[in-house]
């Protein structure tokens, strides 16, 4: 049969690579699984970004754990986000079953266990992992505002925030830095200062703080602060070559999904600002896999959703390649879902009419192919899914559906007790484990603030001995003389005065006689 009678040699010519490519399974084609015809995903093209949609359950945590696998095996570096704490298993080899032998057979897989070299990260040290930590400078207003869940005008004031911060050289180190930093500006002291940066009021410097205040009672200061981590990290392979796996570990955070889902976005803008322009190479330099991408985009001012699709955009010139993992496309804004070359999507339901509208939405999104997509999305299996990638040429290939390989790794959590020794005997551990604290805007302002207080308590204290002598003076001018005793009245009496006059005089006659011989004689 000729290919142009055949749409199923027409879909499969559509992945016959001649480079370096992973496989991800054979070609589903009116319900038979065709183990001779296979899809795969240039190796080059991987920098161009992706989707990975499907509603829950249907193998989205698998499809990652395959794609990751073949990637660090061809020597490429990668960073996983395990929400649920079941892909820590990719770092020890899977374990054979019926299950993993029947799919294996279907797509004509060489199924041999391997795990993969791998590091374990945490936000802040809270669960097993090498804390991850930002500074609140670097983290930045955008960001934090995403993470305070602040409207646009407050986000604004933030940034004036962070400027005034910047210009009077007051780190911002971690959370308890801004809080002091904006407790400053909003008290008597700080005040003419707020007045200066121009654009902030009190009300709204208020509200932050309230924010900030609140944010840290939930146990968010553990995110920020020093050790600062070296996204450079993520970019290191193994003694053989191999590129490791990073997973950071998020079951101790779920219940902060604004924190993570905005974390993880840090760690993607810091990649891009740190490294050099590659243009498009023969593989990535690594490949960020984004899970619950829904939660980076809600409630997300037009500033954050800008700076998204700005990082989307030129990150691939970086070498680096983004994959979003969501529940449905809509998910994702499309001024960034446009810049989604490869696209694995498994099945969604359609249950709701909103489930309907989304799979209605889902179907335009993908190119024009000989499938009816909505019934074929509906129907897909567990570990099954339509797939549309870039070209060599950087063409999109025809719309596949796929029956997917297994993962060779463990699919699965692995042993506490074996996380936590991969974790401690890391190199990396020794460095960022211990928190530091050093002197920031903090300590300084305390500092300040501290040193004003004892100024104007000194000040003080000098007025009021000054009042208390003055006072003193008064009192001692407007008292009252004392009355005279009777001696110093008869002493002080004219009469007294005069009678020690004659006595005086009469005595000194007496003396002067005595001494010259001057005295009358006797008869």
């Amino acid at each position: 049969m000729s290919q142009s009678t055949d749409p199923a040699g027409q879909i499969a010519a559509g992945y016959a690579f001649t480079g370096p490519a992973l496989d991800l399974g054979a070609l589903l084609w009116d319900g038979t699984c065709l183990p001779d015809r296979q899809i795969r995903i240039p190796l080059s093209m991987l920098n161009r970004h992706g989707l990975v949609a499907g509603a829950t359950g249907t193998g989205k945590t698998k499809t990652l754990q395959l794609i990751a696998e073949q990637l660090s095996a061809a020597g490429v570096p990668v960073f996983l986000a395990d929400i649920k704490g079941d892909v820590s298993g990719i770092s020890a080899p899977g374990t054979e079953n019926d299950r993993v032998r029947e799919r294996a057979a279907d797509v004509a897989q060489d199924w041999q266990p391997a795990g993969c070299p791998a590091e374990f990260y945490a936000l802040g040290g809270i669960g097993a992992g090498i804390p991850l930590r930002a500074t609140v400078t670097a983290f930045g207003p955008v960001l934090l505002s995403k993470v305070l869940q602040l409207n646009q005008t407050q986000e604004q004031s933030l940034g004036l925030i962070f400027h005034y911060a910047d210009s009077k050289g007051l780190e911002l180190i971690d959370l308890k830095d801004l809080r002091a930093v904006v407790a400053f500006l909003v008290s008597d002291q700080g005040k003419p200062e707020l007045k200066g940066i121009g654009g902030l009021s009190t009300v709204t410097a208020g509200v932050i703080l309230r924010a900030l205040t609140a944010f840290e009672q939930q146990g968010a200061s553990e995110f920020f602060g020093e050790p600062e981590f070296d996204t450079s990290e993520f970019l290191r392979t193994s003694a053989d070559g191999r590129g490791v796996v990073s997973v950071l570990e998020l079951p101790a955070v779920q219940d902060k999904p604004q924190l993570f889902s905005t974390f993880l976005m840090w760690l993607l803008a810091d990649l891009y600002a740190d490294l050099p322009e590659v243009g498009d190479v023969e593989r990535p330099k690594l490949v960020f896999f984004f899970d619950e991408a829904h939660l980076l985009f809600n409630g997300a001012s037009k500033a954050f959703l800008d700076s998204i699709t700005q990082t989307v955009r030129l990150i691939r010139s970086k070498g680096i390649g983004v994959f979003f993992v969501t529940q449905t496309p809509k998910d994702v804004p499309a001024d960034v879902l446009a810049q989604l070359g490869n696209r694995v999507q498994h099945a969604l339901r359609a249950f709701t009419p909103d489930d309907a509208k989304a799979l209605k939405a889902t179907v335009k999104t993908f190119p024009r192919s000989p499938y009816d997509l909505e019934e074929l999305l509906t129907g897909l299996g567990t570990g099954e899914a339509v797939i549309t990638v870039l070209s060599e040429n950087g063409a999109p290939t025809p719309v596949a559906a796929t029956r997917l390989r297994a993962p060779r790794s463990l699919m699965g959590p692995v042993d506490p007790a074996d996380l936590d020794r991969a974790v401690k005997s890391s190199l990396l551990y020794s460095r960022y484990a211990e928190p530091v604290d050093r002197e920031s805007a903090y300590e300084k302002i305390g500092a300040e603030q501290a040193a004003a207080e004892a100024a104007a308590e000194e000040a003080a204290a000098a007025a009021e001995a000054e009042k208390q002598a003055k006072e003193a003076a008064k009192a001692a001018r407007s008292a009252p003389k004392p009355e005279p005793s009777l001696a110093q009245q008869v002493v002080g009496s004219g009469l007294f005065r005069s009678l020690a006059r004659s006595v005086g005089t009469q005595l000194g006659r007496e003396i002067s006689r005595s001494l010259f011989g001057t005295a009358k004689r006797r008869r």
